[in-house]
């Protein structure tokens, strides 16, 4: 089944392109928001620009009163040098859409295209175009500047490589983990490293730590309750033959369940804490919030999964199992600590066309297949959710 034109699947593609050889990071956003001004006006509306910095917004009324729902891209790319030879890989160097947002714009312009052609519904929906996704804090701070007022659900998106084209995971409740980073600073008394009886040793305490840190998710929560802690950075010393005062480490914390969420924090730091004193040292810890867990609306899920099986049958529709949860972050999810809505994760994994690699990699790529979908499904989200509220 086509789900869009042949003219418009070409013009997904070219705005695609467009702007992922023309990658640009957080709040640098200039020349991707001008693009999606231009379209959005172009269309006959009214777009905001400098939202956020560079974010834009635009809303279109329908043909007779109701609620608003917003309807939610990403803007930014990632400071990754692409290795894909593609006619269309990035022109800047080190810098890539080595996660889709690119795609997510695309696919958000037609939907708005679509909709604006044909406005028969009651209320209206809001195109919010997010810059600074990418651990910026882009949702707050458009939420700070009123994205949501009068909004009543939020809907979005992204294309996914862990699931095949042709798919869409609908998961009701937590579907993507919470994102919290912390550093580590452990403290201790350096020396010689002949004479390790002489000094208090930080590496020592800090590999200890790293070790620990592992019996949270195995002993502290429930092992039906996902908790995810990786140190991605350990830095110490600077001569092989010396002990070093000092030790850091640096990682995250990825979780699903808001008491764990909430209870992270503390449990950590006490831990750390006690496993540095057995060692003579004194650990202090820093621990910042980057965004909440993705926690779709039941009724928000439900109603991509009646429209994911109307326009391609319900094979389509994913609910459970591999790949339709994960412990990657989101920061549609300040949107959903918010108001209730539902964001959905689009198949563009294509194994024949050598389209797997995961996210953020600098090979990554999707499957262009998957845009078509992409931008049906916001566009009849928008008309299920208007034609069902109230």
């Amino acid at each position: 089944m086509e789900v869009v034109t042949p003219q418009e699947r070409e013009r997904l593609v070219e705005v695609r392109r467009r702007i992922h050889q023309h990658p640009e990071l957080a709040y640098e956003e200039q020349a991707t928001a001008e693009l999606v001004r231009e379209r959005l006006k172009a269309l006959g509306l009214d777009p905001r620009t400098g939202i956020a910095e560079t974010g834009v917004v635009a809303e279109l009324a329908g043909s007779r009163p109701g609620p608003t729902i917003m309807l939610r891209a990403d803007l930014d790319a990632l400071p990754v040098q692409e290795l894909n030879e593609v006619p269309y890989r990035s022109q800047r160097p080190g810098l890539m859409h080595a996660c889709g947002h690119d795609g997510h714009v695309s696919a958000l312009l037609l939907a708005a295209e679509r909709l604006c052609a044909r406005p028969d519904f009651a209320g209206s929906v809001r195109f919010c175009f997010q810059p600074a996704e990418e651990g910026r804090g882009g949702a707050k701070r458009m939420i700070q500047e009123g994205v949501l007022d009068g909004v009543e659900r939020v809907f979005g998106l992204h294309v996914w490589n862990e699931m095949p084209t042709g798919t869409v995971v609908c998961t009701p409740g937590p579907m993507l983990a919470a994102v919290d980073r912390f550093t580590i600073r452990i403290h201790g008394e350096g020396g010689h490293a002949a004479i390790p009886q002489r000094v208090r040793d930080p590496i020592v305490a800090a590999s200890a730590v790293v070790g620990a840190l592992q019996t949270l998710p195995s002993r502290w929560t429930d092992p039906l309750d996902p908790l995810v802690i990786s140190v991605g950075r350990f830095q110490a010393g600077s001569n092989w033959n010396v002990i070093p005062p000092h030790a850091e480490l640096e990682g995250t914390c990825r979780s699903f369940a808001q008491a764990t969420w909430e209870a992270l924090p503390e449990r950590l730091e006490q831990l750390v804490g006690d496993v540095a004193r057995a060692y003579r040292c004194t650990a202090e810890v820093e621990y910042l919030r980057t965004t909440p867990p993705v926690i779709n609306d039941p009724d928000a899920a439900e109603l991509g999964r009646r429209v994911v099986t109307r326009l391609l049958g319900a094979d389509a529709a994913k609910l459970s199992g591999p790949g339709t949860r994960a412990m990657i972050g989101e920061d549609f999810a300040e949107f959903l600590q918010q108001r209730p809505g539902a964001f959905f994760l689009v198949g563009s994994r294509n194994e024949a066309r050598g389209l797997v690699h995961p996210h953020h990699s600098d090979r990554f790529d999707f499957d262009e297949d998957a845009l078509p979908l992409a931008a049906r499904l916001l566009e009849e989200v928008a008309r299920e959710a208007l034609s069902t509220a109230g």
